[in-house]
């Protein structure tokens, strides 16, 4: 099996179709990555293979293989993540890639025209989902966060656990700049009490599943449940490990949902909305 991930964006077309498909129509992005995986046989290696820093080769590139779908009007996403396909998409087995990336680019093309933008020639899609515009502002977040002192890093998990409804977050052990630890509870309607354990790696490229389990050994008897943040990824194998049967589940945040849980809390993130007027000609016509 080859180590590399070698599937460019439009060989991930048909694997994303009947990803979904066979997961029932739609599909969390995390669930799509994984079946597509299982479907074109992946080594972990080539699933694990990093394109920037937090994000895999495979993401990446699911990521305008969606893009290009949705253009094409084959998939369409919820605000919540969610991709299912269209009706057009559940009659479609297959598509041709090239005439796919066609439709898309003619598509971009006159909407460009359209909007009066200079031509540049480029065949890189102008209007790209928000999720690969994601990509370059997680990336620019997460270079921040790796740039602040280990003591702000601290203060900044901590800060981030107890927007997210923790209380009595403590931070235990200023290990070192690697992997913070500290523990806090969570309480569940007012009612159900949690004690939760964590750690926080501040680091590039991916966590394995070996630090799961060596957290798992030391949060036992300690915690009810665990938490991993990392800035960078988690390798396929660790993802499963952490949700292993019959052990304690571990709950991990990735780079890309530490930048997104940032965004959602406004914590040293701004969202500007930009208005864009559009004139309707028709309905002056038909007053």
């Amino acid at each position: 099996m080859d180590k590399h991930f070698k599937y460019k964006y439009d060989d991930l077309f048909n694997p994303t179709l009947k990803a979904l498909k066979k997961l029932g129509g739609s599909g969390a992005v995390s669930e799509i990555e994984e079946e597509v995986a299982q479907l074109l046989n992946l080594s972990e290696e080539a699933t694990n293979e990093i394109h920037r820093e937090s994000t895999t080769k495979l993401a990446y590139r699911l990521a305008w293989a969606r893009n290009y779908l949705k253009r094409y009007g084959l998939i369409e996403n919820s605000s919540r993540g969610v991709w299912a396909l269209t009706e057009e998409g559940q009659k479609t087995t297959e598509v041709n890639q090239e005439k796919v990336k066609k439709a898309v680019v003619k598509k971009d093309r006159e909407e460009r025209l359209q909007k009066k933008t200079e031509e540049n020639g480029s065949p890189e899609l102008q209007d790209t989902t928000e999720e690969i515009e994601e990509f370059s502002w997680q990336d620019k977040l997460l270079d921040t966060i790796k740039s602040i002192h280990p003591d702000q890093f601290e203060r900044l998990c901590q800060r981030l656990l107890r927007e997210l409804g923790f209380v009595n977050v403590e931070v235990t052990g200023k290990t070192n700049d690697g992997g913070i630890d500290g523990k806090g509870m969570i309480r569940l309607g007012g009612v159900l009490s949690f004690h939760v354990v964590f750690q926080a790696k501040r680091y590039q490229g991916s966590v394995s599943s070996s630090v799961i389990r060596d957290f798992r050994g030391a949060m036992s008897g300690r915690a009810d449940k665990g938490l991993i943040m990392t800035t960078g990824s988690f390798t396929r194998e660790a993802k499963k490990e952490a949700q292993r049967d019959g052990a304690t589940p571990i709950d991990l945040i990735d780079g890309n949902d530490f930048a997104e849980k940032l965004k959602e809390l406004n914590l040293g993130v701004t969202v500007e909305l930009v208005e864009e007027v559009k004139i309707k000609p028709d309905w002056f016509k038909n007053i």
